[in-house]
């Protein structure tokens, strides 16, 4: 019994031998096989698998191009519709055939499309005559009727002798204030302005060159306050106070002597005395005496602060004459 089973684990082991001989020789065959198959294709490197989807591509739909705008406009549409506002050129929205730019001689200039000109200067075509009309009919509402008795530019001039002038500053700066936003400036006639003798030369003698002789405009410039309404506060108090300042007489005023005169007064001068003796040479004693015409008078005052020349010694000459009773030839 026991030899009997000796022989059948005896064949059993080899017939499993066998059977995994087998199969690796079959195994064995298979890969030898692949490697042959494989040296002959060419293999890619590929780091990553990439699933490979093939669309069919898309026909990319155009709109056909339309007509530029101006080619459809009517010539009796409202223009403050097609351009309410300022902005930049568009050469479809104007029917103008417009041209801007440099060429060769004998050469047109560039049309109005694709015209970087004529895009990168301001324009005024939202300044219209009948947008100018329209804007000034909408705002009209919000007036005043003009005041009665200012039509002309005499009548307001003598209603309202001051002019105040400030300027404003529209800029593209992070702050919206302006430092010479501040400056005011007021302007008037000395004419306008009640004086004597007295005030008139000392008020010239406060506001020095601030006056012009030859447009008889007095002008005060007033920009040491950092605001508007200060300045032009500022401003009307230097006007008042040089005009009532002028009206005051101090006590050395009355010390001043014909050499301390900026301009030669007849009646404070040794030229009336001289014509006075003139005149009343063969005066009876107790007589009134006769004193020069105030003509003569202004004649010789024209020509000591005027200077010499031909009309001032015409005129001193005709005075001299009447007043010596000479006859003209």
């Amino acid at each position: 019994m026991s030899a009997g089973l000796t022989r059948f684990w005896t064949q059993n082991t080899l017939r499993k031998q066998a059977g995994q001989s087998s199969l690796r020789v079959f195994s064995s065959q298979q890969q030898a096989s692949g490697e042959i198959e494989d040296e002959e294709e060419f293999r890619v490197l590929s780091l990553r698998t990439v699933k490979q989807q093939f669309q069919r591509r898309r026909d990319v739909r155009r709109d056909p191009v339309t007509p530029p705008r101006s080619n459809r406009m009517a010539v009796d549409q409202d223009w403050t519709a097609a351009w309410p506002g300022p902005r930049s050129f568009h050469p479809a929205s104007v029917p103008l055939p417009l041209r801007q730019g440099f060429t060769e001689r004998g050469a047109a200039a560039p049309s109005k499309f694709a015209n970087a000109e004529l895009m990168k200067i301001p324009n005024f075509l939202h300044l219209t005559p009948p947008a100018i009309r329209q804007q000034c009919e909408a705002i009209k509402k919000f007036c005043t009727p003009w005041p009665k008795g200012l039509e002309t530019e005499a009548k307001w001039q003598r209603h309202f002798p001051v002019e105040v002038i400030t300027t404003d500053y529209l800029q593209s700066l992070p702050t919206i204030r302006n430092p010479e936003a501040r400056r005011v400036t007021i302007t008037l006639k000395l004419s306008d302005l009640k004086f004597d003798a007295h005030a008139r030369d000392k008020f010239l003698r406060l506001v020095g060159d601030r006056y012009d002789k030859e447009t008889d405009i007095l002008t005060f410039v007033t920009d040491r306050c950092p605001l508007k309404k200060q300045n032009y506060d500022y401003a009307l108090y230097l006007l008042t106070a040089c005009y009532h300042e002028s009206f005051v007489t101090e006590p050395w005023e009355a010390t001043k002597s014909e050499a301390d005169m900026e301009v030669y007064l007849f009646e404070r001068n040794q030229s009336k005395l001289s014509a006075e003796g003139i005149l009343n040479w063969t005066a009876k004693e107790g007589a009134p005496k006769v004193a020069p015409s105030p003509t003569y008078a202004q004649s010789v005052e024209q020509l000591i602060n005027e200077g010499e020349n031909e009309y001032n010694l015409a005129k001193y000459k005709e005075e001299v004459k009447k007043m010596l009773n000479i006859a003209t030839q």
